[in-house]
């Protein structure tokens, strides 16, 4: 027996295989592991930021990120919605389309993502104080916010690369890159903010660094010749596979945008509720929910494109095999990752505010309140990325649109006038159930078509 599962361990997993929940985990933990590690980046940044340089720093990242990842969902909704394309194609049995799909969208996300670096550049002093910062906050804002954008390009290219790491049957390798990236940002880290004490531009320069190992190596491994399914080259442009990708990757894009909107208007409601300590306290909240939601984001990458292979080969067998092993796998995990979260509250909150004491016990309460949403919004990112995988990047935006946009700006509105702040920390909890709600209906009605329950 141990002989034949070491020989199953040596053994590269193909797209075409049925999966067991062990060879199923054995796909996905690259893609999960390589979104923790680009999650470190904003959580190192603010932990470093946090105890080194102080809480008005902290907050003016915390203002500014929205924007910036409201700017880089090109590179989400082209890896996503492309991934699946592509990876349809391949499970069709046309691998050169496949490269020519591939190698134009790459090519567009290069071009897009200078264009919108230099657009974020000019636009941040605006977004900014539209937001609310003021003097030192707003100087804060606009250095980082400026640097950042140097390594955009970067960054959204190694989010398409994340994808289509997967697609090329090469996820083991995308995860190595990203952990090179990630502790590239990290030692710069230490080094610029801890060390040297280059404030808040050293830990934006590191996280720069960072960016540009995780998306420019991928671009050197794809454009020579290599072992993976996957091959930059040459391609011509092709206005119907960009429009899908982009309809089919539009929840990817939505997800970030409104990801960006509402964080802010979530900003702007703490201020007015609780000032710089309400954004502090939040920023520490959002970092920590990067890691955890992170593992959600990366199940669901390392997942779909064997959902798009099934669908392109129309198994219906194992599309309905990995559906079910999905949602078991993401309702235990989400129930670990809430009761992780409890415990986890006053050490993570010491970590990052602990020079605060009225700060420090504000966060640890928001922990408390904030931690329900895993029992929850694991199902619903997968719900989106699963329709987008099948190609059906209409239910999969709405789902997105609901959960990340409409019930979320609903909530924080409406639930801080009747429990005050306590309102402002439950209001995803509250959004995501909602959603939830919508997604197994979705679920529901689309089973007989797709054959995947």
């Amino acid at each position: 027996m141990k002989k034949n599962r070491t020989e199953e361990d040596s053994v590269k997993i193909q797209l075409s295989e049925h999966f067991t929940y062990r060879k199923l985990l054995r796909f996905v933990m690259p893609s999960i592991i390589m979104m923790i590690f680009t999650s470190i980046y904003s959580v190192v940044d603010g932990l470093f930021v946090s105890n080194f340089v102080g809480k008005t720093a902290l907050a003016s990242i915390n203002l500014i990120l929205p924007f910036i990842m409201g700017i880089s969902a090109l590179g989400f909704m082209i890896g996503t919605g492309g991934s699946a394309i592509v990876a349809t194609t391949i499970g069709e049995g046309n691998k050169d389309l496949a490269n020519e799909y591939f190698s134009l969208l790459v090519y567009v996300t290069t071009i897009g993502g200078i264009l919108l670096s230099i657009l974020g550049m000019f636009l941040t002093p605006a977004v900014a104080s539209a937001l609310g910062a003021e003097g030192e906050l707003l100087k804060d804002c606009i250095l980082y916010g400026r640097i950042s954008f140097i390594s955009m390009p970067a960054f959204m290219l190694q989010n398409v690369f994340q994808s289509f790491f997967v697609a090329a049957e090469k996820p083991k390798l995308g995860l190595g890159v990203i952990i090179t990236a990630g502790v590239t940002n990290m030692v710069l880290d230490l080094l610029f903010v801890g060390l040297w004490g280059f404030g808040l531009a050293g830990a934006a320069v590191a996280t720069v660094c960072g960016e540009f190992i995780g998306g420019l190596f991928p671009i050197i491994y794809f454009a020579r010749k290599n072992s993976s399914l996957l091959q930059l080259g040459k391609t011509h442009l092709n206005v119907r596979v960009i429009v899908k990708t982009c309809v089919n990757g539009s929840s990817e894009l939505m997800t970030n945008l409104s990801s960006s909107i509402v964080n802010s208007l979530f900003n702007i409601q703490l201020m007015k509720f609780a000032g710089e300590n309400g954004v502090a306290a939040y920023g520490t909240i959002m970092y920590v929910s990067f890691v955890f939601i992170s593992i959600f984001l990366g199940y669901s990458i390392g997942s779909a494109p064997l959902i798009s292979y099934n669908y392109g080969a129309a198994n219906h067998a194992e599309l309905k095999n990995l559906f079910r092993k999905s949602l078991s796998l993401i309702g235990i995990s989400g129930v670990a990752i809430a009761i992780l979260s409890q415990f986890l509250a006053i050490p993570l909150s010491i970590l990052f505010v602990g020079y605060d004491k009225e700060l420090l016990l504000m966060t640890q309460h928001a922990f408390r309140i904030y931690c329900l949403v895993y029992l929850v919004n694991g199902f619903n990112i997968y719900g989106s990325s699963f329709f987008t995988a099948l190609n059906n990047g209409l239910i999969s935006a709405v789902i997105s649109f609901l959960r990340t946009l409409l019930f979320q700006v609903g909530a924080v509105i409406v639930l801080p006038m009747i429990f005050g702040i306590d309102g402002i920390w439950s209001a995803v909890t509250i959004a995501e159930i909602l959603t939830l709600c919508v997604t197994v209906t979705f679920f529901v009605k689309q089973r007989g078509r797709y054959h995947y329950a």
